[in-house]
C-alpha cells in the first residue's frame, strides 16, 4: 500500500488534465509498481526513441535529484560522511540529495552505436536490459504508437529477467499494450498530442514516487 498522499497525486493530474480519466486505474497501478520497486530496493530503467528518448532522459533528471521536495540524507549516510571524508563531509551533506535510481537507455551512445554496428540496433535496448535488469525492477517503455521494435524487444527482455513492465503510449497501446503490466493509453492517435499527455503523466509519476519516501507520513 501506498500513502494516500501519493495516491493523490493520481487524482490532482485528472483534474487537471480531465482526459486522461479514461487512464485512471493504469496510472494507480502504475504508481504502486514503482513505489513497491523502490520500496524494495530495486531501480526505474527507461527507453524510448526521438521525443520519447528525450522523455527517458527528463525523467531520470527528475528522480535522481530533488524535483519539488528536499530529499535530505538519512543520519546513517551523513554519519559515514562524517567519518570516512571528514573535509568534504558538510559540503556533500549541504550539497547532495536522496535518490531515487532510475537510468535511461539512451544515454549509452557509445554502447548503442557499438551494438547497432556489430549486432543489431533494434536489440540495444534489450541487450542492456539483459545486463543491468533485475528481478524487481521496473522497465518504463515509452512509445506513442506502442509499435516501436527495440522497446518491444526490451520489454521482452525485462520479462525474461523478472522485471515488472509499464508502457506510456497512444490510444490503442500498439503491440506493447499485450506484452506489459501496465500500458498506460493516452487518449490521442495524433503523435505530438500523445506526447503532450506523456509529460504531466511521468511529471505525476514522479512527483508521486517522491511524496512516498520524502514527503509526508500520509
Amino acid at each position: 500500500m501506498v500513502k494516500k498522499t501519493t495516491l493523490a497525486t493520481v487524482d490532482y493530474l485528472v483534474e487537471r488534465y480531465s482526459a486522461l480519466a479514461v487512464c485512471k486505474p493504469e496510472l494507480v497501478r502504475a504508481v504502486e509498481t514503482i513505489c513497491e520497486s523502490y520500496r524494495m530496493k530495486h531501480k526505474l530503467v527507461i527507453c524510448g526513441n526521438g521525443g520519447s528518448a528525450s522523455d527517458a532522459e527528463h525523467i531520470v533528471g527528475e528522480l535522481m535529484k530533488g524535483f519539488l521536495l528536499p530529499r535530505r540524507l538519512p543520519e546513517s549516510m551523513q554519519e559515514r560522511m562524517k567519518k570516512i571524508c571528514p573535509a568534504e563531509a558538510d559540503y556533500f551533506m549541504e550539497n547532495l540529495q536522496g535518490t531515487l535510481p532510475a537510468i535511461s537507455l539512451v544515454s549509452e551512445a557509445g554502447l548503442n552505436t557499438a551494438f547497432a554496428n556489430d549486432q543489431a540496433a533494434d536489440l540495444s535496448f534489450a541487450q542492456q536490459v539483459l545486463g543491468m535488469g533485475d528481478a524487481g525492477d521496473v522497465l518504463l517503455g515509452i512509445s506513442t504508437s506502442g509499435n516501436s521494435a527495440n522497446v518491444v524487444y526490451a520489454v521482452q527482455m525485462a520479462k525474461v529477467k523478472g522485471m515488472k513492465t509499464i508502457a506510456l503510449t497512444g490510444e490503442t497501446g500498439g503491440k506493447l499494450k499485450g506484452l506489459v503490466d501496465i500500458c498506460i493509453c493516452a487518449p490521442s492517435p495524433v503523435t505530438y498530442h500523445i506526447q503532450e499527455y506523456h509529460l504531466p503523466i511521468y511529471h505525476m509519476l514522479c512527483i508521486a514516487a517522491e511524496n512516498e519516501f520524502f514527503g509526508e507520513e500520509e
